[in-house]
């Protein structure tokens, strides 16, 4: 089992290279990214959470389950809702699990990309699964949750980090 990257690894903080084969290899990876999420209990899990600095994400949430190779996210509604926000790749040092803060993010968002197969792939998000779209693209960015928050509050995590 591939297993999760945590604040400090360079390809957390990496921009992630698009796929470009989509080939058993490919269709390998992304069985082994659900794997390594549900294994710790996560809703969507990036490529470079599994030190593979690739443009693919995986994602199981409020009913809605999938992929998305190389993709381009666009807000369809900028009002920010804050609500709370962990990421398996800032886990608490005394416990593992992840650590929340409040995090404000669009309230809806499209996904575009491509899945397993090269098909195209182009779905609307609101709630949870458009905060989680959210994450999972920033991570391809190199970003961190923790990267939203004010500097105080991203560093009391970083300190539990």
């Amino acid at each position: 089992m591939r297993e999760i990257r945590v604040i400090g690894d360079p390809v957390l903080r990496t921009t992630a290279e698009p796929v470009t084969d989509f080939d058993r290899e490919l269709r390998r990876l992304i069985e082994e990214m659900f794997q390594a999420m549900y294994a710790v209990n996560g809703v969507g899990l990036a490529g470079p959470q599994i030190g593979v600095s690739r443009r693919l994400f995986v994602y199981d949430i409020a009913g809605r389950k999938g992929h998305v190779a190389n993709p381009v996210l666009t807000v369809d509604d900028a009002e920010e809702v804050a609500d709370e926000e962990g990421c398996l790749s800032v886990p608490d040092r005394q416990n593992g699990r992840p650590i929340y803060a409040s995090v404000a993010r669009a309230a809806g968002v499209t996904v575009e990309g491509l899945d397993r197969l090269q098909r195209p792939v182009r779905i609307k998000a609101r709630g949870s699964l458009a905060r989680c779209f959210q994450h999972e693209t920033e991570h391809l960015d190199g970003k961190l949750y923790v990267d939203r928050l004010p500097k105080d509050e991203a560093r009391k995590i970083m300190l539990r980090a």
